[in-house]
């Protein structure tokens, strides 16, 4: 068993030791919360390890009636592989702790690339993280960018993207953030960072995006249009979409729009917390002109779809499974998930 740590019990935390805790080949030995909350209570109850990193707040966690294990330091040394799900900027900070102890560390995409030296999304560059120390998973826009450029990319050879993201303005259990009546650029400059960060994973690809945040929190939406090298349909494409393990399909005779409508969906699939794993490209949106232009929409869950890429990337950086598309089915059928 791959003994887990997960460093940060947050949005993505908990998903993440979620995900692990019914992996057939991993444990969670802890995970770790710097002040009280109902997250932290949430932890005692699924019976999970909890750290924290200073222990003279131990009483406030005993006073909310919430079990302290130990420090977080304890926590790392108990573990083959810490995923790093503190808040950007943190996570750098680490990475002396982990080093300290010889662990193998993985991080997320609120860090920069240099943090790790190398940045994973499952369906495009798993062997290169077997058996690495250090790994970041990129985030979720990231995510749902390279398994759509990627797949087409083998198939028909893609000579540039252009991307706009539609971004929420906050995570739904956040109540700190914004827009509240505004439409922000993200940044005002072009290109925004999504792209150099595709080229993290896909250095080959010629990208640029564009971003704006919405006062939403119900997922992203992409705007994608792509030159394809080779002449391809919508048929075809459609085909490459359903494919795909992480990429689904929002069929037009569903009646589904929105991104509000997808998290519906998922709630009446039972998913748990209404999270959506996949990229969701909307059928009708996709088109192919004569020029081989093509065109798609696809939504994102923020808090959900590099879940599984982070279990991917800890079997992966484990050395156990070498292939790809082995660990993926693994850990999708460990969630009861196959894509819409």
């Amino acid at each position: 068993m791959i003994k887990v740590a997960v460093n940060g019990y947050g949005t993505i935390g908990k998903r993440v030791a979620d995900a692990v805790s019914v992996q057939k080949d991993m444990e969670i030995t802890g995970v770790s919360k710097t002040r009280p909350s109902s997250e932290a209570l949430v932890a005692n109850k699924r019976g999970y390890p909890l750290y924290i990193a200073d222990l003279s707040k131990k009483p406030d966690f005993e006073t909310a009636g919430i079990k302290v294990a130990g420090s977080v330091e304890e926590m790392i040394q108990k573990c083959d592989v810490v995923v790093d799900a503190t808040p950007g900027g943190i996570g750098k900070k680490n990475r002396e702790l982990y080093e300290k102890y010889g662990k193998k560390a993985i991080w997320q995409g609120g860090e920069d690339h240099e943090v790790a030296g190398f940045s994973f999304n499952s369906s495009c560059n798993y062997k290169e993280a077997v058996g690495r120390q250090f790994t970041r998973v990129v985030s979720c826009n990231t995510t749902g960018l390279c398994r759509i450029i990627n797949a087409v990319d083998q198939k028909y050879g893609v000579k540039k993207v252009r991307a706009t993201m539609i971004r929420r303005g906050a995570d739904p259990g956040d109540p700190k953030r914004g827009p509240i009546d505004a439409i922000v650029l993200n940044p005002v400059t072009i290109p925004s960072h999504h792209g150099p960060d595709v080229q993290t994973v896909l250095p080959g690809i010629n990208i640029v995006t564009t971003a704006i945040i919405v006062p939403t929190t119900f997922m992203h939406v992409h705007v994608v249009q792509m030159d394809l090298e080779k002449p391809a349909t919508k048929e075809k494409i459609i085909e490459i979409i359903e494919a795909h393990p992480r990429i689904g399909l929002i069929r037009k005779g569903l009646g589904i729009t929105s991104t509000a409508e997808i998290k519906e969906f998922a709630s009446d699939l039972l998913r748990p917390r209404s999270d959506v794993w996949e990229s969701c490209i909307f059928e009708d949106s996709v088109s192919v002109s004569d020029e081989n232009e093509l065109y798609l929409f696809q939504a994102i869950h923020q808090e959900a779809d590099v879940v599984v890429e982070n279990v991917d990337a800890i079997r992966a950086m484990a050395g156990e499974v070498k292939d790809p598309e082995v660990s993926i089915r693994m850990t999708n059928e460990a969630l009861g998930f196959k894509a819409i």
